[in-house]
């Protein structure tokens, strides 16, 4: 037995010298180093696939700041164009501003001078952002141009719609309100297409509203319009206003309405057209609280001052107390007579 033990011995050692041994090892340790080489193979892999993605998603972040910055400049060839944001013109104060709940707005306004007239335009094309943001200045230059072929209001505003109509790359639907404001006759003639209808609120606390006009532009070719005329006296205002602006809505799902706009508006009654502008428009921004406005806001205030009343009742009451002048008698003529003549 004891010799039988020494001899698998020296089997097991010749085994070893002979390699047979360190053959299996080797061949061992070759099928190890093969999966560590492929797990680190692995692992460079993903951590480029994780750089090339960083990469991209830095390319993109910079694309997007380069688009929000172009945007933003665009919003502010909006404001240019809807401009003047206040002007003084003889006895009339105008305001208007645009709140946009985004950076591009389909809302505008415009104030501009035709010949002896003042030009009065706010205008609301459906849909937001880009693409109604590209169609404003496009229907502010058609307006400028109609209104200054075209006396009449409802004469450039049915001109606009019948261009916007023959346009082949369907134009979106825009509601309009137009007037021109005579400073001579202190009358207002306008056409409102589509529009709420603006508000007259009177020195004596009454409120008309501004109907007559049509439909919306861009929608029927042969479309007719009406115009309505309405006299400004010391005190009154208009307010022409997108539908934005009525339609915002509080926590509670109420609209503002025009009920509160006119409220507003007759609460700050006295001010300058601009401090009636931006406390209305705080009014509305207040009574929707934490429910943001879905549409744009946009409010144009033209206000008759009221010193142009005070300044006619200064010169009338002058004028009722200066002292008359008499007439000093005029001497008659002598007339002759036969009488007369004998004398002489």
């Amino acid at each position: 037995m004891i010799t039988i033990m020494k001899n698998a011995e020296k089997q097991y050692t010749s085994r070893n010298l002979d390699g047979n041994t360190p053959a299996l090892a080797t061949r061992r340790t070759g099928d190890a180093q093969p999966r560590r080489s492929s797990s680190t193979g692995s692992a460079a892999a993903l951590t480029d696939k994780t750089r090339s993605q960083e990469q991209e998603l830095e390319a993109v972040r910079r694309e997007y700041a380069k688009l929000q910055q172009a945007i933003y400049e665009a919003a502010q060839v909006q404001r240019k164009l809807c401009s003047p944001r206040e002007l003084v013109w003889g006895e009339y104060e105008i305001a208007g501003e645009i709140f946009a709940v985004r950076h591009l707005t389909g809302d505008f306004f415009k104030v501009m001078q035709l010949d002896g007239a003042l030009g009065l335009a706010l205008g609301d094309i459906a849909g937001k952002g880009l693409s109604a943001g590209i169609w404003q200045a496009h229907l502010m230059d058609l307006l400028q141009r109609c209104s200054r072929a075209h006396l009449h209001p409802a004469d450039a505003v049915a001109a606009v719609n019948r261009e916007l109509c023959l346009d082949q790359s369907e134009p979106p639907i825009t509601a309009l309100f137009f007037a021109r404001l005579d400073p001579e006759r202190n009358e207002v003639v306008y056409c409102n297409a589509g529009l709420p209808p603006p508000l007259v609120l009177r020195h004596n606390k009454s409120v008309e509203r501004l109907e007559a006009g049509g439909p919306m532009l861009g929608a029927l070719q042969e479309a007719t319009y009406n115009s309505g005329s309405v006299r400004l006296d010391p005190g009154d205002m208009l307010l022409a206003y997108s539908d934005g602006l009525t339609e915002c809505r509080n926590p509670q799902d109420e609209e503002f309405e025009t009920g509160r706009l006119s409220a507003a508006a007759k609460s700050v009654r006295g001010a300058s057209a601009n401090q009636v502008l931006f406390s209305t428009l705080a009014t509305v921004l207040d009574f929707a609280d934490a429910n943001p406005p879905e549409d744009d806001l946009t409010l144009l205030v033209i206000r008759r001052c009221e010193a142009a009343l005070a300044e006619r009742a200064s010169e009338h009451k002058k004028s009722l107390a200066a002292p008359r002048r008499q007439q000093a008698p005029t001497a008659r003529p002598r007339q002759v007579t036969k009488a007369t003549i004998t004398s002489i």
